[in-house]
């Protein structure tokens, strides 16, 4: 839900013509974190939609359903917005101590 979010977010209000929308997903120990880059400047902003309101949810699910999120300027152009998701506390252990899960091989 959070990677469909930031996807819609960057195709709406992001979008430049003749460049691509990227997303990345890096393993960062006991945590995930994704990422959708764009060529546009224009930073994403967190509102507080009304009960009324049609838009303006979706960063407000991002910040709801992870444990951090933001934006970084890319270097050349455009930014990243991210997200962070990590482990539970109960599942780092049982991972560490070689526990296969559900998907692993």
């Amino acid at each position: 839900m959070v990677l469909s979010e930031l996807i819609t977010n960057a195709v709406r209000h992001a979008r430049v013509p003749g460049r691509h929308i990227e997303t990345r997903y890096l393993h960062q120990g006991d945590k995930v974190r994704i990422e959708v880059h764009d060529a546009a400047d224009q930073l994403p902003k967190l509102r507080t939609p009304t009960p009324e309101s049609v838009h303006g949810r979706g960063l407000v699910l991002v910040e709801t359903l992870t444990d951090q999120w933001g934006v970084t300027p890319r270097a050349t152009v455009g930014k990243a917005v991210w997200a962070v998701f990590a482990l539970p506390a109960g599942e780092r252990a049982s991972l560490s101590d070689g526990e296969r899960r559900e998907g692993q091989s």
